[in-house]
């Protein structure tokens, strides 16, 4: 049955998971610019109109946008909200103009724009590192307790007491790794590795496909190979471990980010798949009702989502400010202003086109397009 959460509750969960995320983010921009003495004119969550602010005694506006979709700095000197230069930054007065972004030396403007995703990951890693406190660390080891009779494992002759030692060449040391190598790689081959009685044993094999359909009605396509662990083992982990193992933790989690966003590149998922702003609003309420402890962690991944996405090298994005500042620092000279003109109306280009992509998607998966 399902138990989907109302609307006014799904509407507050995405307002408590993006707003917050958004601010989290766009300060790291904000507290770094300042540190380097550069004015930031506006701070604004959500695009748009706005519909509430204030202006500071440093000058800088404070406001929320109509549109809660993001938010931006616009630091002195900057043209836009997108941080083009305006070309007029030049002519200001000495004293303003080394208040403007443009003024800054490379290395500080790299650091101003790296610091918003790089604040995401730091605010996740604390998530993480809290909840590795709270409830410690599975050291499970990845020896096979049982096997599921005509699982993708039975086929491939793996037995009980194999202990797995590699996926595809990446090692496994804990049982619960495997599920982050395998799960969203179904009907895929791998290649495994494993010991028994001393002999090391390859396994070349497909994936097996286990169709799951959450408490809210969700179906998910998921790899399963049809192993059983022994007894869970978990050990506390302290305070001082804590965000090492978040740091682990995270590092696992890109990783499949960047394995699905692959996938998807390469045809292997489905396009339909990429879910965009309904869908998180849908998901983030389905967390909130479930729980406080899953919607706490459902933070922690989209603040990752949302550091890595805006560190890929997209103009428009902080990792296609980062690009341009590399291939400045190569040729020793900023790049041609024509060229960051066409590069960031084709970067906005594409990511309106996304947006458009993924809501319809969203619509689709909702079943309001037919």
């Amino acid at each position: 049955m399902n138990e989907n959460p109302g609307f006014l509750l799904t509407v507050i969960a995405f307002l408590l998971v993006l707003g917050p995320l958004v601010f989290v983010h766009e300060m790291g921009h904000y507290l770094v610019g300042r540190w380097f003495g550069v004015k930031a004119e506006s701070f604004s969550i959500g695009f748009g109109r706005e519909i509430a602010g204030w202006t500071d005694k440093r000058g800088t506006r404070w406001k929320l946008g109509m549109l809660p979709l993001g938010g931006y700095v616009q630091f002195a000197g900057d043209m836009d909200p997108s941080s083009r230069a305006d070309p007029n930054w030049v002519a200001l007065p000495a004293e303003e103009r080394n208040r403007t972004f443009q003024s800054k030396s490379l290395w500080q403007r790299a650091l101003i724009v790296f610091a918003g995703p790089a604040i995401n990951f730091l605010f996740a890693i604390l998530i993480l590192a809290g909840f590795a406190f709270a409830y410690g660390k599975s050291v499970t080891p990845p020896v096979v307790a049982g096997v599921l009779p005509g699982s993708a494992a039975a086929e491939a002759g793996l037995l009980p007491g194999d202990r797995i030692v590699s996926v595809d060449g990446e090692k496994i040391e804990w049982f619960d790794e495997l599920g982050r190598r395998i799960a969203h790689r179904p009907d895929e081959r791998i290649t495994l590795r494993a010991e028994r009685g001393g002999e090391t044993r390859e396994f070349d094999f497909r994936i097996g496909v286990d169709i799951q359909k959450d408490r809210f009605g969700n179906e998910y396509r998921i790899g399963r190979l049809g192993i059983m662990s022994a007894q869970p083992v978990v050990r506390p982990v302290s305070l001082i471990e804590a965000p090492v193992v978040a740091v682990e933790r995270t590092g696992d989690i890109v990783r499949l980010m960047v394995a699905t966003l692959g996938q998807v590149i390469t045809g292997r998922r489905s396009v339909s798949e990429l879910g965009g702003p309904l869908k998180i609003a849908q998901v983030s309420g389905e967390q909130l009702s479930a729980g406080l402890d899953d919607f706490i962690f459902f933070i922690a991944l989209i603040s990752i989502n949302l550091g890595f996405i805006n560190l890929l090298p997209v103009p428009m994005l902080d990792g296609g400010h980062l690009l341009f500042y590399a291939i400045e620092g190569i040729r020793r000279k900023p790049v041609n202003p024509k060229v960051m003109e066409w590069a960031f109306r084709s970067g906005l280009a594409a990511v309106l086109a996304l947006m458009v992509f993924v809501t319809v998607n969203d619509l689709a998966s909702f079943g309001l397009l037919g």
